[in-house]
């Protein structure tokens, strides 16, 4: 079934009142912020149950949210337009766009396949686009699809659910957001990273031009994260700990090819965190506050070795503080800094606050990661979702010619592929 969805022309939502920061104020941007390329990032969040005219709701929500975070609807600013230095709160506001869907819900197929949120006109963000943009999309079921995309050096996902749990908020009638929101450096008592730490996160922070990778949709069974966690041993072991050994393990044993087979291959994998408790951020802090926390390992041991094993060197690395300089990794893993390909990024959006987000009936139902340019070869552990029993990843993360192997070494551990993304598979409705 062809599915349409009608947008309408965006209109802009600006604060509903004189603004707590005036007009024209700059908030320079942080360390921590300036280690991001302004790049778009977007969340799609699946809401089946009905609320009044939730176009209407949300955006009269947006522009009492805008009131207490004015950066928002800024702009970036700097002397050089590829390295921003600071928002300037010009109050142009957010682009918004209202959106309906011709089917329900549960006839609609792959979502990330519908026009459900806004793009950036280009692969980067410019100076003279907005920060976040926002469409609400109506199903005729009465369920509705919120797309929020954001420059990334605005927010990183805990201050955008930190922003999207205000709105929600606002929406249900409360006068004020429940958690005063803190922007700024000096306000925020974030520590200043070191400059060549600074530059050498944000070289491998690039979008790929011209690189293709299938898009996969894998539902992660939560009793084989029970079974991995019983293993390991009370205590031993997070939902995110055994998610990441498996993928870790899948996508190894799929890239392994009999013409490069070394044993010795040295394989990263990298895990962003949300490091405010760790760095004494002030609470409400909502920009970006992430550390990045590297697990190194050789194919073998990944390919081959007990899961148990492959824990325990993930919870090792997520243990350690990177150096004050470089990108995290040690001396030795410097000198055994593998290939790109060799690399794999996986992020948790669990636990950050999106699944305390309502509108008026309830918590998202599914949330879902969406990406036009891939920044390096990244798996997305999302949340929350329904049925209970399940765990969704979005996966971004293997060549075309490989896709097929990682689907094989998935399927062995019973982990299904809702969606199937590669043009020329039918993706499994």
């Amino acid at each position: 079934m062809r599915v349409i969805v009608t947008k309408s022309s965006p209109v802009v939502v600006v604060g509903a009142s004189e603004p707590e920061t005036a007009t024209g104020d700059i908030i320079d941007l942080t360390s921590f912020d300036k280690c991001f390329a302004p790049s778009p990032t977007t969340l799609l969040f699946v809401f089946d149950q009905p609320i009044d005219d939730p176009v209407e709701t949300i955006k009269k929500a947006l522009s009492q949210a805008l009131v207490h975070y004015p950066p928002m609807a800024g702009r970036l600013a700097g002397a050089d337009k590829e390295e921003p230095t600071h928002i300037v709160c010009t109050g142009e506001g957010v682009p918004f766009v209202a959106a309906a869907a011709s089917c329900a819900l549960d006839d609609a197929g792959p979502l990330h396949l519908l026009d459900l949120a806004v793009r950036y006109p280009a692969e980067y963000c410019r100076l003279i686009d907005p920060l976040l943009l926002m469409q609400v999309t109506r199903f005729t079921c009465g369920g509705f699809v919120v797309g929020v995309t954001n420059n990334h050096v605005m927010a990183d996902a805990a201050g955008l659910a930190q922003f999207m749990q205000a709105v929600g908020e606002l929406a249900r009638g409360m006068p004020v957001p429940s958690i005063v929101p803190v922007r700024s450096e000096v306000d925020s008592s974030l520590p200043r990273l070191p400059q060549p730490m600074v530059a050498e996160v944000r070289s491998h922070l690039r979008v790929e031009k011209g690189e293709f990778l299938p898009f996969l949709d894998v539902a992660i069974p939560t009793s084989l994260v029970s079974r991995i966690k019983a293993k390991c041993g009370a205590g031993k072991c997070t939902v995110f700990d055994a998610i990441a050994a498996v993928l870790w393990r899948c996508r190894t044993r799929a890239v392994i090819s009999d013409e490069d087979n070394d044993p010795n291959a040295p394989m990263l994998l990298v895990m962003p965190r949300n490091a405010r408790k760790l760095v004494g951020a002030k609470k409400g802090y909502y920009g970006n506050c992430i550390i990045f926390q590297l697990a190194l390992a050789t194919r073998d041991m990944v390919a081959t070795g007990d899961i148990k094993d492959l824990v325990k060197i993930i919870r090792l690395a997520k243990e350690k503080m990177p150096e004050n300089s470089g990108d995290g990794r040690d001396e030795q893993q410097a000198q055994r800094a593998p290939e790109r390909y060799n690399t794999l990024t996986i992020s948790s959006v669990r636990n950050l606050g999106f699944e305390a987000m309502d509108f008026g009936g309830g918590m998202p139902s599914r949330m879902m990661w969406k990406t036009e340019q891939p920044v390096g070869l990244a798996c997305v552990v999302c949340s929350p979702c329904k049925p209970k029993d399940i765990i969704n990843v979005m996966s971004l993360c293997v060549k075309p010619e490989h896709a097929d192997a990682f689907l094989h070494e998935l399927a062995a551990l019973n982990i299904e592929v809702i969606h199937d993304l590669r043009p020329s598979s039918k993706a499994r409705l």
